[in-house]
């Protein structure tokens, strides 16, 4: 696998030499100084061009960056619409395990770029000086946030809420969406509890990563065995177990980042429990 060294020299050397390139960004984990460097990170690179037609007439000048084994290009696809209208993605696998995912963003699109974006992004070139002051990366759009007393009981009302789905779906023997509201929707919110309760003990001033990947880093070993847990969605008999260990984890948690905030605990997580018990479990028992 090529180094960081090699690949930013690839970049540069084709940004330089491209008259159509005015400015080229780095953005996403490698820009981010809080994330561990590694030779699995992806670089995400983005163009602004003066030109993107020329780009798109064939696919033959994207070989500068090695041996392709795989593109996908968002935009376009029709069955997975892109995000962004006017630019161009090439999402890139090399035969040395290089991943690039390539942004052409057209150079009037300059302004909007940087007033929507995330701020983990770091300057490459700038051949027109059109930035005008230096950008340093910063991961703080993606800090844990404190919840205001509106936000907390929201966390609490979806979870309990949708609750209910997974119940009914595996008193129906209707795995499928059991689980899909399961992974999908109730531990997501126990993703967002657990992360607050981590704020306060350690401070709203950093991130738990993407998908709360870090999160492990800051519970303790035995919380997090049990979070793994609830992902053990093998059959019925054991996603109801899953199922029940996430419903206590989150009531844990809430009530202690109730009790810290000063925040009301709601009591619909006792009506919803029993009423789960007696309307699906019962049964099962």
């Amino acid at each position: 696998m090529r180094t960081e060294a090699e690949m930013f020299k690839v970049f540069s050397d084709f940004a330089i030499q491209d008259e159509r390139i005015r400015i080229s960004v780095l953005e996403g984990s490698r820009t981010n100084t809080a994330i561990p460097k590694d030779i699995y990170q992806d670089y995400d690179i983005s163009f602004f061009v003066t030109d993107m037609s020329s780009y798109l007439e064939n696919d033959t000048w994207l070989q500068v960056f090695g041996e392709l084994i795989f593109v996908q290009k968002p935009e376009d696809m029709e069955l997975f619409p892109a995000e962004f209208e006017h630019w161009f993605t090439y999402i890139m696998y090399f035969a040395d395990g290089i991943k690039i995912d390539l942004s052409l963003i057209p150079l009037t699109e300059l302004t909007n770029y940087f007033n929507d974006s995330d701020g983990l992004v770091e300057v490459l070139l700038d051949k027109d000086g059109r930035i005008g002051h230096k950008m340093v990366a910063t991961d703080e759009k993606y800090w844990i946030r404190k919840p205001s007393t509106r936000s907390f009981d929201d966390c609490c009302n979806e979870f309990w809420s949708v609750a209910t789905y997974v119940a009914k779906g595996l008193r129906r023997n209707e795995f499928l969406f059991a689980i899909d509201h399961l992974h999908n929707n109730i531990r997501q919110e126990l993703l967002r509890m657990i992360s607050w309760d981590i704020g306060i003990q350690k401070g709203f001033t950093f991130s738990v990563g993407k998908n709360y990947k870090f999160i492990h880093n800051y519970i303790p070993a035995e919380e997090y065995e049990k979070l793994l847990s609830t992902y053990a969605t093998a059959g019925v008999e054991q996603t109801w177990a899953a199922f029940e260990l996430c419903c206590e984890m989150f009531r844990n948690y809430s009530q202690k980042v109730a009790q810290a905030l000063g925040y009301s605990y709601p009591n619909y997580d006792k009506n919803i429990t029993a009423w789960i018990h007696n309307t699906y479990k019962k049964g099962n028992d």
